[in-house]
Parts: C-alpha cells; sequence; structure tokens
C-alpha cells in the first residue's frame, strides 16, 4: 500500500511541475492544483495507514487507532486549497479577458537596437 501511495505522491508532483512550467495559465492552475492534491496524499499518508481503525484511543488499553492529526490537516489544506484555485481561477479569466491570450510572458521584450534620432548631422546640416 505504501508503493502506491509514493508513486501517486510522485506522479502527481512531477506532472504538476510540469504543468506549471508550460507557462499557460490554465496549465499553471492545474498544476497548482496537483501540487497541492499531492501534498495532501502525503499529509494523509504521514498519519499511519491503518484501516478499519478508530481516530480515538480506546479506554480499555488497546493501542490501535489512526491519528487523526493528518486528517484534520488534509481537511484544512482541501479548504486552503479550493479557494487559492478559486482566486487564480478569477485572476487568469480577467487577464485573459483583458490580453485575448493566457500567455504568461516573464521575459523582457527585446529592444530593436538603438533609438533613432541620436545619430550625427541631423538637424540642419549645411
Amino acid at each position: 500500500m505504501e508503493i502506491v501511495i509514493a508513486s501517486t505522491v510522485g506522479t502527481l508532483t512531477a506532472a504538476g511541475i510540469y504543468l506549471i512550467l508550460r507557462l499557460r495559465a490554465f496549465a499553471i492552475i492545474l498544476g497548482l492544483a496537483l501540487l497541492s492534491y499531492a501534498v495532501n496524499i502525503f499529509l494523509f499518508a504521514s498519519g499511519r495507514l491503518a484501516i478499519n481503525m478508530p481516530p480515538i484511543l480506546n479506554p480499555y488499553g488497546d493501542a490501535a487507532y489512526t491519528d487523526p492529526l493528518p486528517q484534520a490537516l488534509v481537511l484544512t489544506a482541501i479548504v486552503i486549497s479550493f479557494g487559492m484555485t478559486a482566486v487564480l481561477v478569477m485572476v487568469a479569466l480577467g487577464a485573459f479577458l483583458e490580453s485575448d491570450d493566457d500567455r504568461i510572458d516573464i521575459e523582457e521584450p527585446a529592444t530593436e537596437g538603438p533609438e533613432q534620432g541620436t545619430g550625427k548631422g541631423e538637424a540642419g546640416a549645411s
């Protein structure tokens, strides 16, 4: 079971990083969502993968239980990632409607050379 969880976390992380590097707004949003899913699964798996165990201690001395803290962390992370995704979708939609493209440009536009009008002999050469 641990190998399935570990490979799922690795696959989701790799796919999320690939989508983030695509430099398209929609792909970045999907990549961040996949990364948050990977973190949620990792947090959930950190609480020991126990099946059919109660999340509280048994008063009769049986020490078999599931740790409730990772479950609470995952629930909190799901709510936070949902809100973050909604904000990112609205920002990306606003940028798309303004520029008619969802491409994210992180490079400076190249200038075409030296400015015109700074050379010698322009004004009133006689």
